[in-house]
């Protein structure tokens, strides 16, 4: 089953897994140069610093095996299909975009609202959200359940819901210990992608 998997879907799951145990075995290292910390936190708070890259690299870290899972899950749940709409090229820039897109939001919230300043972000939740989004917008009626309450919808209705949920959340500082605006701004990162093509592809009709 593995196998029949696409490439792009099969590297994020085996590269996520991969540095999960890299990270449980040199823990301190890697959470202090890959984790994304905020901006000014070291000046501030008394933090590790920011490094650019960590805009990227802290999707690949995750708090546990819980977090892990939930976020492979989705991917496995949601990516091959997207991957093969897309082409692995586009669903990789996609993903990159999506992750970025999160990464920059929180920071910026973070840098402005003093937001949970006394750690880092990780997790693949900014990417993960960012294919909620494109799987509600390429098909949107397709019917999703979730586990709980376990209701049948549209997936267009699914994604609305969840993305209003995040901002409430985020708004209202309800599970504080969650990056709410980061997995918005996965979302608005990969909106803002997909506007972008359909642009270029009118221009060239």
């Amino acid at each position: 089953m593995f196998r029949n998997l696409p490439p792009a879907v099969r590297w994020l799951l085996l590269a996520n897994i991969g540095i999960f145990i890299l990270q449980w075995l040199f823990p301190e290292p890697i959470m202090v140069e890959f984790a994304l910390w905020p901006l000014h936190g070291a000046e501030r708070y008394g933090l590790p610093e920011f490094r650019p890259w960590q805009l990227v690299s802290y999707a690949y870290l995750h708090g546990g095996l819980e977090h892990i899972f939930f976020n492979m899950f989705a991917v496995w749940m949601f990516g091959p299909e997207l991957e093969r709409l897309l082409g692995t090229r586009r669903f990789n820039v996609y993903y990159l975009v999506c992750v970025f897109g999160a990464g920059l939001t929180q920071m910026l919230v973070q840098e402005y609202f003093h937001t949970d300043v006394s750690g880092p972000t990780v997790g693949a939740s900014g990417g993960v959200f960012g294919l909620l989004l494109l799987f509600g917008m390429a098909f949107p009626q397709r019917r999703l359940i979730l586990i709980f309450p376990p209701i049948p919808m549209p997936a267009w209705l699914f994604v609305t819901l969840y993305g209003l949920a995040e901002l409430l959340m985020g708004v209202f500082s309800v599970l504080p210990g969650i990056a709410h605006f980061a997995h918005l701004g996965g979302m608005l990162g990969g909106y803002l992608l997909i506007r972008y093509w359909r642009a270029a592809a009118a221009r060239r009709h």
